[in-house]
């Protein structure tokens, strides 16, 4: 029988002396560099402002970078809230997703 990912973090985070918070950090900064290498550029996940764009153009609408990272960390939360148990690659995309919404934030104001 295969081991899903969720399992092996599991086993993993119980035969590691760093605290699981670490560990999801860790795995989701993998997430953004793993995407970035598909997706994106080699600074990291960028995608967002060009989908903004366009959701904006369609909608006559002015949603923000970060806002639009928010969108998507609220549809994680939704996803790992929405089925018993815990589901680790909503967890770690929520976790990325955050970073990715307050790097924006950040470049709003200055």
């Amino acid at each position: 029988m295969t081991e899903t990912m969720e399992e092996k973090w599991s086993r993993e985070a119980r035969t590691t002396s760093q605290p699981l918070a670490v560990q999801i950090l860790s795995r989701s900064t993998q997430h953004m560099q793993d995407r970035a290498a598909t997706y994106d550029s080699p600074e990291g996940e960028r995608s967002m402002a060009r989908a903004v764009a366009v959701f904006n153009a369609f909608h006559d609408t002015a949603l923000t970078e970060a806002q639009g990272w928010h969108f998507m960390q609220i549809l994680k939360d939704v996803r790992l809230f929405s089925a018993p148990g815990y589901h680790a690659d909503s967890a770690e995309d929520g976790v990325a997703y955050c970073a990715l919404k307050a790097e924006a934030k950040q470049r709003e104001v200055g």
